[in-house]
């Protein structure tokens, strides 16, 4: 497993340091990417750099998947550079969430590869995560996502919740990621057909108008009218305020999802959070948003 940073600097060894200590714990062999430590200002270096490394990661033959150390911003700078065509010809493991959300949308869209929404390097990597970790990646099974079982008490009882938006199943391609990112990419061509697919999304730390803005900017390029089902994962530090002089999130998203008629939720163990599942993008998935459940119809990866 190769580390790489395609988009935000690291400001600290030691981050790659303790990320190489928890993959090195799985079991894997790990190195690091050229220009890992590589900064301009808050970007890891150069955007044909932090290209180059995912280029020459994905043409070696002898890596078997990359693992994004952090996310921040700058994935979006460096789609044009990428060779798509090595890529599809070089099948890996691409790991991360947040910013990596446009590496997962551009290479899915070019090249009809699967690639991972899960943690990064820098993540905590709990137990849960990396349980996940290990079904999805290296037990290659078709596994079933579903928030773990709560407690009696109050804590307990209300921590890892879900929330049925509206009642049903549906079956689709499971797509997404981070909302923000997502939106940004909008009317570029690094994007999947949406026909069908099930949309997942998560933020963090946006007021709940800029959720509405976001959800709406997917609304009017026809992406919502095109899914066949909606999961929301967690909007970490997302709070309608004091007073609730804002609409709440619960609000927002059934303004735009209840319109659709189709299956949605929110609460699933996706977003910027300790314990975290590992997301295939673009694969057969079914969710029942009355279990609050993601079923993965296929595996994600080929044992050999």
């Amino acid at each position: 497993m190769v580390l790489v940073n395609p988009a935000g600097a690291t400001f600290s060894r030691f981050d790659a340091e303790v990320a190489s200590e928890h993959l090195q714990n799985l079991g894997l062999k790990v190195r690091k990417g050229k220009h890992l430590f590589d900064r301009r200002g808050y970007l890891a270096g150069s955007d044909i750099d932090r290209a180059d490394d995912i280029n020459t990661q994905f043409a070696d033959k002898n890596v078997a998947g990359l693992i994004a150390l952090r996310g921040g911003w700058g994935c979006a700078r460096i789609l044009d550079f990428l060779d798509y065509d090595s890529i599809r010809l070089n099948p890996k493991v691409l790991l991360g969430f947040s910013d990596i959300t446009a590496l997962h949308m551009a290479i899915h869209s070019k090249t009809g590869l699967v690639t991972f929404h899960g943690p990064v390097g820098s993540s905590k990597w709990t137990s849960f995560t990396t349980e996940n970790v290990q079904r999805v990646l290296f037990e290659g099974q078709s596994s079933v996502f579903s928030n773990p079982v709560s407690g009696v008490g109050h804590e307990d009882s209300t921590h890892n919740r879900f929330h049925t938006i509206r009642v049903g199943k549906a079956t689709g391609r499971l797509l997404g990621g981070n909302l923000t990112v997502l939106a940004a990419i909008m009317g570029s061509n690094y994007l999947p057909n949406w026909d069908g697919a099930i949309l997942f999304l998560e933020d963090v730390g946006e007021e709940i108008y800029r959720i509405d803005r976001m959800l709406t900017q997917l609304s009017l390029a026809g992406v919502l009218d095109r899914i066949s089902g909606f999961v929301f994962g967690q909007c970490t530090d997302c709070s309608p305020g004091i007073g609730y002089g804002s609409l709440t999130l619960d609000e927002v998203l059934g303004d735009h999802l209840l319109p659709l008629e189709i299956p949605a939720w929110r609460g699933a163990m996706i977003g910027h959070i300790d314990d975290q599942f590992t997301i295939p993008q673009g694969i057969p998935v079914e969710i029942d948003a009355e279990s609050g459940t993601i079923t993965m119809l296929e595996a994600a990866v080929r044992m050999h």
